[in-house]
């Protein structure tokens, strides 16, 4: 259904305040009609990330009928620090909240989702207050914006979602696999990836998958010169934007040392040269221990330093905070409340400013890169051609200096880049022309295999199968499997140039929690509960995270640490043990350290650092709304809670303690996590505000599921199966032993949800799920005749009823799997079927789609309890 009402050029420029280039038209033209181009071959600076709010009009033009995805996920490469797709979408929102003028756009997105209230568009992305956020997935019929890096999307595509427990991953597999734009910016700097995509996407086809995903890559720099779906024309050549910033003057001169290790004292001359210009000076260098030697020999408090290894908490106070790294942003993209700092100034990077970053600087000076990565800094220099730029570049001689190298690998990229630069239009005085139309102009004169040649090499890309799909897939088995492997292989590569990274993060929990209280809980539950988040985290090359952690070890070698592996599973060592035995586990892995072993400054890994450097170790409660208000936070015993808060966990430090006799002293025992209803990782929590009923919870559940389903227009045996499993999803919290552990003594009026204090989940290992399904299977379903369904529609129902909390994928634990109402022999039979109906469902429904499906039921399961809660 096409709404004809308004004109997407009218509302285009009301909305972002710009006129749409040709080439914006034509991709608007191309969504309504259903038509999803497979690549956007863009120059940096024409406005690749408007690709968000041409989605967001197309979606409201059709009112999200035909299958037109509901859901953009904007995939940034993972080496970007800055998100500039996060600031886009942020603007775009808030101008449809402020300008009534937008009203067609705002009642056509609003209409769509379940719940009226709340965002018009739902926003989850990699930093700040939205952080991996719960909004894009708690309505999943509400327009929602998804950006993450190629770890975040990848994995959760793959059943794996880093960081998150064995419960969330079908929910994000399925929610960002299905139903979805996936939108992969700069993606010829991840070509394993990309090709990931198209496999995903063929085997979505082969599946059968309900909503399969659609894959665009955005592009200025592609690898090949295979022709993209999407180009400038001659429209857009005529355009006078386009021709301003494509013919941006950036003039380029090639200075060559004789030795490799000069490379970086030539670069710290040149920038000193700008020291009294009053200019803005992008310095770029590959390494990162080459960003602290140039910065140490510029001005002290005029330098700023960018790299991928910082903590995300760090970085977004740089970004946000600092008047250095403000002088590079637009207007629009900086803090009004800070002031640029005046005089030169310099923003030392690596590749970490090259990609997802909208900045602009004055003149540039950097060490030779390949030719990806040149492109990608060029763009980032007198971005908008407002001005004539000088760009220095310094390389060691290499024994071609014409690119004709019978070298390999990097180097021969390196020495290929230098000879391609040199082919560049040159001026009298020896500058060479390195405008994107001079860029544009070379590549068309240049053979598409030597063009190809120049560009970093491509790692091996791992053969993925139907097997690996299916184990993936698997994500209630939580132990190591034979022919599970970890994903970051088949996300990034394999490549002998570019070695693994580890990840750091600093929790309290790792010293406060004592064995005897970790022997009772499970702790990739306790980081489902409370997962870390972005700004949490630091990245950084395995063996330079391990060099950093032997010199805190030397120190504090029997001090624990968390080690998490891709699959959420986590062990407790200590740190002296990991750096002696277990050195090379940490690859890929992200190692929790306590905050009283510090090892952070200026927010990179130092083991040299002390704890008492910085007062910002656990960072984990810093997770803000837009209003500055904690999402999330931890405390103690009595301490005051904030209000709209609800408990997630309660944790007993002294479990062996007598209640009734007290301790002899005030001590801290009980730690309550809190998370607000909205935005918090705890959909699978029984304990609320106030009680609920159990009735009053299915029937609110079963409504919702209904408007849910139909509102995303599925076919009606589906929905009839999600409305039916919705409707039952609970029955099995009626056990009186499940009652009792929630605290309710009237066990004759069974709660779904308990307000009381007296909340004990480790009371027994019995699943409510399980019971649902024990009851479905025996009974006539609550009222609900399931005989007449065909057993492909039996099938998914109790599939639906037995998965709502991310068990039986394929099966249950061992340990959980008996039900106090019936037999023992009578539970192993129905257990016994699961893992058969898993694999049937998967091969009707599609891997992706299954998990879409489950995670439909589960949604509106929060959107319940949202109610419920309010």
């Amino acid at each position: 259904m096409i709404d004809s009402s308004w004109d997407f050029c009218e509302v285009f420029f009301q909305w972002t305040g710009h006129e749409p280039l040709p080439w914006q038209v034509r991709l608007f033209n191309d969504f309504v009609a259903g038509r999803f181009p497979g690549a956007c071959d863009i120059p940096t600076g024409l406005g690749k990330t408007a690709a968000i709010a041409i989605w967001l009009l197309a979606l409201a033009k059709t009112r999200g009928t035909d299958g037109f995805p509901r859901r953009l996920v904007y995939v940034v490469n993972r080496r970007t620090v800055v998100d500039q797709a996060t600031r886009e979408v942020e603007r775009l929102r808030e101008r449809l909240s402020n300008d009534r003028g937008l009203a067609c756009i705002v009642g056509a997105l609003r209409s769509m989702a379940v719940v009226s209230e709340g965002p018009l568009i739902a926003i989850s992305t990699l930093r700040g207050q939205f952080a991996d956020n719960a909004e894009w997935r708690e309505d999943p019929a509400r327009p929602a914006v998804v950006i993450g890096t190629v770890d975040m999307i990848g994995s959760r595509l793959l059943f794996s979602a880093y960081g998150r427990g064995f419960r969330s991953k079908p929910l994000h597999a399925g929610f960002l696999g299905q139903d979805a734009l996936i939108v992969h910016d700069e993606a010829h700097l991840e070509p394993v990836f990309q090709a990931l995509l198209t496999r995903i996407t063929a085997e979505q086809a082969r599946g059968r998958d309900l909503r399969p995903i659609r894959v665009m890559a955005l592009t200025a720099t592609a690898r090949t010169d295979e022709r993209a779906s999407l180009r400038l024309q001659d429209d857009d050549f005529r355009n006078d934007l386009v021709q301003k910033r494509f013919r941006a003057k950036k003039w380029l001169f090639l200075h060559r040392v004789e030795e490799r290790s000069d490379v970086v004292s030539r670069m710290i001359g040149l920038a000193r040269n700008y020291r009294d210009d009053g200019c803005a000076i992008l310095v770029f260098v590959r390494a990162v221990e080459d960003v602290e030697k140039v910065a140490a020999g510029l001005p002290r408090g005029k330098v700023q330093r960018l790299t991928g290894t910082m903590r995300g908490y760090e970085r977004d106070r740089m970004v946000r905070d600092d008047p250095v790294f403000a002088r590079f942003q637009t207007a629009t993209d900086r803090n009004p409340a800070v002031t640029p700092e005046a005089g030169t100034v310099f923003l030392v990077c690596t590749s970490a400013g090259e990609v997802g970053i909208n900045i602009s600087a004055d003149h540039m000076i950097c060490d030779l890169s390949t030719l990806d990565s040149m492109v990608q800094r060029l763009g980032r220099v007198n971005r908008f051609g407002e001005r004539e730029a000088r760009i220095d570049v310094v390389h060691p001689a290499f024994t071609s200096e014409d690119g004709s190298t019978e070298a390999s690998g990097l180097d021969a990229a390196l020495e290929r880049t230098l000879g391609l630069l040199q082919r560049l239009p040159r001026r009298e005085d020896g500058m060479l022309d390195a405008s994107p139309a001079a860029l544009a102009d070379l590549r068309a004169r240049t053979c598409p295999s030597e063009w190809a040649a120049a560009f970093a090499p491509s790692p091996i890309a791992p053969p993925v199968s139907d097997f690996l799909f299916d184990a993936w897939a698997l994500t209630s088995v939580r132990e190591e499997l034979p022919g599970r492997p970890p994903v970051a292989d088949w996300l990034h590569g394999l490549s002998d140039w570019e070695p693994p990274e580890a990840y750091v993060a600093w929790r309290d929990e790792v010293e406060v929690l004592e064995d005897r209280v970790l022997s009772s809980m499970d702790l990739s539950d306790l980081l489902d509960d409370y997962p870390l988040k972005p700004q949490e985290i630091l990245r950084d090359r395995a063996d330079r995270v391990l060099t950093q952690l032997k010199k805190l070890g030397s120190k504090y070698p029997a001090s624990r640490v968390w080690l998490v592996s891709n699959s959420g599973r986590v062990e407790v060592l200590t740190l002296g043990h990991l750096i002696q035995e277990r050195r090379a586990d940490i690859a890929w892995r992200t190692v929790i350290l306590p905050p009283s072993v510090g090892g952070l400054r200026e927010g990179m890994l130092d083991g040299s650092a002390d704890p008492s450097d910085s007062l910002s170790y656990d960072v984990s409660d810093q997770v803000l709304d837009e209003n500055g208000e904690r999402l999330r936070c931890r405390v103690w015993d009595d301490d005051p809670r904030p209000p709209g808060m609800r408990v997630v966990r309660t944790i007993d430090t002294l479990p062996e303690a007598d209640e009734e006799e007290g301790l002899e002293e005030p001590v801290r025992r009980y730690w309550y996590w809190l998370a607000r209803s909205r935005g918090a990782d705890d959909d699978h929590r029984t304990r609320a505000d106030k009680s609920v009923p159990l009735d009053e919870h299915l029937n609110r559940v079963r409504n919702i599921a209904k408007s849910l389903v139909c509102r995303l227009g599925l076919p009606e045996t589906i929905v009839q199966a999600v409305v039916l499993a919705a409707g039952m999803h609970d029955l099995g919290k009626a056990r009186e032993v499940w009652q009792l552990m929630v605290g309710n003594e009237d066990t004759s009026h069974p709660l779904a949800k308990s307000s009381t204090r007296g909340f004990r989940p480790d009371l027994t290992r019995y699943r409510h799920e399980l019971g649902s399904l024990m009851d479905a299977k025996q009974t006539d379903g609550a009222g609900t005749t399931l005989a007449s369904l065909s057993p492909d529609e039996l099938d998914l129902v109790l599939h639906l009823i037995a998965a709502h909390h991310g068990r039986a994928r394929p099966h249950f634990f061992p340990d959980e799997t008996f039900d106090p109402n019936y037999p023992d022999d009578t539970v192993a039979l129905i257990c016994a079927e699961v893992p058969g109906r898993f694999a049937r469902l998967q091969r009707r429904y599609g891997r992706w789609g299954l998990a879409y499906l489950e995670s439909l039921v589960r949604a509106a399961d929060i959107l319940a309890s949202r109610e419920e809660t309010q």
